[in-house]
């Protein structure tokens, strides 16, 4: 029986240790055919007895399966903040206690998931993410309504009556006139312009055929405000879904802007193909993806969202929309040639400015209309960011300087504030 062990080299364990145990059960095992095995066997002597003892207590004449180290998603979330580095990690795995790898392991298990299509967003992209999340949170922290009075705002008791605009103006959106996503000063009300219109019709038009439209203008124009005007309400079966672009974009991280703003259930996945599944799925449904800021685009990220749109079992809407949004769609003339309508948004005609200003905010229906045109030359030039600040920095001054009164000097002194330095 032994001969048969021996007859070959390097024999693998489980044969090993079943013929040792034959030989015990036979009353036959000695030292000798130990180190006899151990040698065939390639092993100490003192290993090939551990065989022995395992298979006698535990029934395993197999090597016990190493334990696999594996990141949890919290682990995964902690790496992808601190933008990859590990060292980062492995600090605060030693910060929370219990058992924790050491450096080397972690490098090893972080490189071994990546290789095999975990996605980790860049570190200069996290960065810079929460650096504008901070300063976002910031902003909000200072936004003050006005000084509060006997738990009433001041601002509301010195602002001028609410006059109603006519209803060709105003939009019904919500208390105010508001729309989600537009900011606008107290009392203010987003006003139906012409351009608002032409955004209305292309983007109708684009939903009408599942295509794509390009909304682009200089800055401040209220080309993201027309948007969502325009899809303020959608007709029965629509869905919206505004897509944020990242800082510096890659496909990895537009990938997972398009997962988060589509609410999928669950964690991100941690392969694109899985990541790309479950998008897919759920732009099987008629939807409207609006991509503001897409001038930040690069080729590649347009290209995934050109991929998006050609899948045959996506039902997708594009909407594009930002200042210089029209040369970055240039750069891909294969999905520049998809877009069914370029929509510029112009600045506000001097013709329309009285009407659209004074029905903007009742601020300005105490002014008269040369003032209103005075005004719009000498500072806001048809921009309407700049008459949202200018209607923001006036309500400041009527609230916090005695008898004050709305004429040119006044106003002069508004536009150095929201006039930018030359």
């Amino acid at each position: 029986m032994w001969g048969d062990v021996t007859a070959g080299l390097m024999v693998s364990r489980p044969v090993l240790v079943a013929r040792l145990l034959e030989l015990e059960a036979a009353g036959a095992l000695t030292t000798a055919h130990v180190r006899a095995g151990a040698q065939v066997g390639g092993v100490n002597v003192r290993t090939v007895w551990r065989w022995l003892d395992a298979a006698r207590t535990e029934g395993r004449v197999e090597r016990r399966p190493r334990a696999r180290l594996e990141l949890s998603d919290q682990a995964w979330e902690v790496l992808a903040q601190a933008g990859g580095n590990v060292a980062v990690l492995h600090r605060h795995l030693k910060d929370a206690g219990g058992e924790v790898p050491s450096l080397a392991s972690l490098y090893r298990v972080v490189r071994r998931d990546l290789e095999a299509g975990r996605v980790l967003p860049d570190r200069v992209v996290v960065r810079r993410e929460r650096e504008e999340q901070r300063t976002r949170q910031a902003l909000a922290d200072l936004a003050l309504a006005g000084t509060r009075e006997d738990g009433v705002t001041k601002a509301a008791a010195c602002r001028p009556p609410h006059s109603v605009p006519a209803a060709s103006a105003g939009l019904s959106a919500g208390e105010g006139g508001a729309v989600a996503g537009v900011a606008l000063p107290a009392g203010a009300q987003l006003v139906r312009t012409s351009s608002v219109r032409a955004v209305a019709e292309a983007v109708g038009q684009a939903m009408a055929t599942e295509g794509a439209v390009c909304v682009f203008g200089d800055p401040g124009r209220g080309k993201t405000a027309a948007v969502r005007m325009a899809l303020h309400e959608v007709p029965p079966g629509w869905r919206v879904t505004w897509v944020p672009v990242p800082v510096r974009p890659s496909v990895s991280g537009m990938r997972r802007a398009v997962f988060d703003a589509l609410a999928l259930p669950g964690r991100f996945p941690h392969t694109s193909a899985l990541a790309d599944a479950a998008v897919a799925g759920a732009l099987r449904e008629a939807r409207v993806l609006v991509v503001d800021e897409a001038q930040r685009l690069p080729v590649p990220c347009l290209e995934y969202l050109q991929s998006l749109w050609d899948d045959p079992g996506t039902r997708i809407t594009l909407v594009l929309c930002g200042s210089g949004s029209e040369r970055a769609l240039a750069r891909l003339p294969q999905l520049a040639s998809r877009v069914g309508a370029w929509q510029e948004v112009p600045r506000l005609a001097a013709a329309e400015v009285a009407a659209v200003v004074t029905g903007f905010h009742p601020l300005w229906s105490t002014v008269p209309a040369p003032d209103l045109a005075w005004i719009d030359q000498s500072c806001a030039h048809g921009t309407f960011r700049m008459w949202a600040a200018l209607t923001a920095h006036l309500q400041n001054a009527l609230l916090t300087t005695a008898d004050a009164a709305v004429d040119r000097a006044l106003l002069r002194r508004l536009f150095r504030r929201v006039a930018p330095p030359l």
